[in-house]
């Protein structure tokens, strides 16, 4: 069984939405955009866009706090499309940290989209990984490291099937490896 007091003491989660940077920053309530009983809307610290948004709820007990965040920043990102503030938006969560997330308190982010903020928005969200965003079947190329992934396993089962016994790299020579193979898929990424 886990000892329950170790795991509080361990637990990144934050107790309260009070405690997250965007709350604790000095002048916080200058980005404060909007606050009621179950949401606080912040002003990106760090914005993506002119107009990026935090949509934070107030307690986490139910799935509802946070699914009031996305129907927030939904309206919000029409309202902003429909008086000519943006033409387009994200939505999106970051949860956990595989996925990103930094701040361990759910928050919704609403990113203002403007013709040419980027030189290719197709894909949108997508781009979270970043060779995965434009999903064209005749230009798409798998993510480095899954193409990494995929080289080091041929590998392996090629040295089995000659009968030879796999001895497990070095991890910097494989780093090494794994680096030149990136920088040869960006070089030839770019140059399409």
């Amino acid at each position: 069984m886990k000892n329950t007091t170790e795991m509080l003491e361990n637990d990144p989660q934050l107790r309260s939405y009070l405690d997250a940077p965007w709350a604790k920053a000095p002048k916080a309530y200058q980005n404060i955009v909007h606050e009621d009983e179950n949401v606080i809307v912040f002003k990106d610290g760090f914005p993506v866009t002119e107009g990026h948004l935090l949509f934070v709820p107030k307690k986490k007990l139910r799935r509802a706090d946070i699914t009031i965040c996305f129907e927030y920043a939904y309206k919000w990102g029409i309202e902003g499309v429909m008086e000519n503030k943006w033409e387009a938006f994200n939505i999106g969560i970051n949860n956990g940290e595989a996925a990103g997330q930094s701040v361990m308190w759910p928050h919704v982010h609403m990113i203002p989209r403007r013709k040419g903020d980027t030189p290719n928005p197709r894909g949108g969200v997508r781009g979270v990984i970043p060779m995965k965003r434009d999903y064209n079947e005749t230009t798409s190329v798998p993510a480095p490291c899954s193409r990494t992934a995929l080289v080091r396993d041929r590998t392996i089962d090629e040295i089995k099937a000659k009968g030879k016994t796999f001895e497990k790299v070095d991890e910097k020579e494989w780093a090494k490896v794994v680096k030149r193979m990136r920088d040869k898929e960006k070089k030839q990424w770019e140059q399409e």
